[in-house]
């Protein structure tokens, strides 16, 4: 129907025809999958909750004399860095503690301040405390630094997340005795509460489930900056059960992600605690899905009434790898605040902001109408449904 040259030539011209997913699911219930894909070029889709594997890489350049960061220790208002790539570049990950942070010693533990605080502080623009030891060398001979360092100061700020944008994810339950904390939030007993993370009806890789459109090289809304897809995600599984529309019914697909940290805006990019688990840090995310034919146009109009999700018990059968059937629900049921899990009605709350993603797709919908954001062609597809790349247990062998 169309290309993405010819979507981009409509952005140049203003010309274009963008929706958000939203706008477009209410498209499609007026004038049909159709008449829809015809009118539109470009739907925007949007996320924003916790992304655990999330991270970013730097390069602070050299004071005099210079040194060697390279095999020495760094931390970043006292969280710890990694160092071992070369003299003046290191790494921080967003589940970075402080040495003194007692973790899990005084359980729950609180994970007040960790790696995703550290990157939230970096893109306000706020100076944070940098102190790093190394051996010396003869064209490295500084041992010892100890300063104040701003995201301006440093010569490169990039975010780095290996595993974004789950394809749909888990509703996590309790069916123990006792309250647990895990990285899906606190867990009353006895089916207390349950809780999810996803948009939904929003979310990116739900919205083109075959990858269609979506892979390396897609140009995205990231942190409120720009991004792009690196690779396909760390964990990223076609094995899965897909139902009738294509989806997944469980969790699948995953995308890493890069782009300038220094583009980026404490607004979309949040440093989380979990009580009990870490932390970690909260990613707003967009992706354009460009409507190049009907096909790819109904699996983005789908809607919360289409998609659904598998319950899990995250007291005994989550932590043991254990496989139960407990049933599934829809995006719908799930943001009604309350599910059936068996026999009982259970309350549940989502870790991910489903107003914060709807502002996403306005914001990426608003940036390629004025001819600001220009949609990419992939340079290589992601691994798709039933390719046979899955996400394979640890093999647990003696040494």
């Amino acid at each position: 129907m169309r290309t993405i040259a010819e979507i981009n030539d409509k952005i140049k011209k203003g010309t274009v025809v963008v929706f958000t997913a939203e706008e477009l699911i209410e498209l499609v219930k007026e004038e049909g999958v159709s008449e829809a894909a015809k009118k539109v070029d470009v739907v925007t889709t949007g996320t924003m909750g916790p992304m655990c594997s999330s991270g970013a890489y730097f390069n602070i350049g050299q004071g005099k004399p210079k040194m060697k960061l390279g095999g020495g220790k760094a931390t970043l208002n006292d969280v710890p860095v990694y160092t071992a790539f070369a003299a003046a570049d290191f790494a921080l990950g967003s589940n970075a503690l402080p040495e003194n942070d007692p973790r899990n010693k005084i359980y729950p533990g609180r994970f007040a301040y960790g790696g995703g605080h550290v990157i939230e502080d970096l893109v306000a623009g706020k100076d944070l405390k940098f102190v790093a030891s190394a051996y010396g060398t003869d064209c490295y001979p500084r041992q010892e630094l100890s300063t104040l360092i701003n995201i301006r100061d440093m010569n490169q700020a990039i975010l780095f997340n290996p595993r974004n944008l789950y394809q749909n994810y888990n509703v996590a339950i309790n069916r123990t005795d006792r309250v647990i904390y895990t990285y899906m939030g606190i867990l009353k007993p006895n089916l207390g509460n349950a809780s999810y993370s996803s948009a939904g009806q929003l979310s990116p890789l739900l919205k083109d489930p075959a990858y269609r459109t979506i892979g390396i090289g897609t140009r995205v809304f990231l942190g409120g900056g720009v991004g792009y897809i690196a690779w396909w995600g760390t964990q990223h599984n076609t094995m899965v059960e897909y139902d009738q529309n294509g989806v997944p019914t469980e969790p699948a697909g995953t995308a890493a992600l890069i782009g300038d940290l220094k583009q980026m805006s404490p607004e979309w990019l949040k440093g989380a605690s979990f009580t009990g688990y870490g932390a970690s840090l909260v990613v707003g995310i967009g992706v354009p899905i460009p409507i190049l034919n009907e096909e790819v146009c109904f699996n983005a109009s789908l809607k919360n009434e289409d998609i659904s999700a598998p319950i899990v018990d995250y007291g005994s059968d989550y932590p043991q790898a254990w496989s139960r059937d407990l049933g599934s629900v829809t995006y719908a049921e799930l943001m009604s605040g309350t599910i059936q899990v068996r026999d009982k009605q259970v309350p549940v709350s989502s870790l991910s902001s489903y107003p914060r993603a709807r502002r996403i797709t306005e914001i990426l919908k608003e940036w390629i109408a004025e001819g600001k954001f220009y949609l990419t062609e992939r340079v290589a597809e992601f691994p798709g449904p039933g390719s046979g790349y899955d996400c394979r247990p640890l093999k647990d062998r003696p040494i």
